[in-house]
């Protein structure tokens, strides 16, 4: 997937050695590099990373979620010393606690959504009335009309004696 995604950059992009753009495919994540770096190298898409340098914009690319990441052994049992855990503090990082939830229950819908939120909170506002748009009386008979209801009578008397002019014309000439 990622090898047929390769394509051109477009713009000024492809004159600054930034030529071709392609997809992200998995992460792979490891601990020691026991040849596991020259071993993924020549596939597309696939990087490597050590667990020392983890990144975010490495796991998660232009912000989206979900990357595949695949984890070695030992890079997943590193994680507790770097990171520590909520029992015991890191081991390499000085003064690093890991972030506490700010809710015990994060279905959100849920809460919203409950009786005892629903009571407090005010009733959705309705939304504006759009305006409509300003429509040409001169062109168009329906607002004419609204405007100025004798506009029908003196159309209708202007197209009678348009045709009678015609007419009279037409007779003149065929004399």
């Amino acid at each position: 997937k990622c090898q047929d995604s390769k394509k051109v950059r477009a713009g000024k992009g492809k004159m600054r050695n930034r030529r071709y753009t392609m997809r992200r495919g998995p992460l792979v994540i490891y601990n020691e590099d026991n040849g596991i770096q020259q071993a993924f190298r020549n596939l597309p898409g696939v990087e490597t990373l050590s667990v020392d340098r983890l990144n975010l914009l490495k796991l998660c690319p232009g912000g989206h979620l979900g990357r595949l990441c695949i984890w070695s052994e030992g890079a997943f049992k590193k994680l507790d010393s770097i990171y520590g855990t909520w029992r015991k503090p890191s081991t390499e990082k000085t003064n690093f606690n890991l972030p506490q939830h700010k809710m015990a229950m994060s279905d959100l819908a849920r809460i919203i959504n409950s009786d005892e939120i629903q009571s407090v909170v005010r009733a959705a506002k309705q939304r504006p009335r759009r305006a409509t748009v300003k429509k040409n009386p001169l062109k168009n008979t329906s607002i004419m009309t609204r405007l100025n209801p004798h506009a029908t009578v003196t159309k209708r008397a202007a197209i009678v004696a348009q045709q009678r002019r015609a007419a009279a014309k037409d007779k003149v000439l065929d004399k």
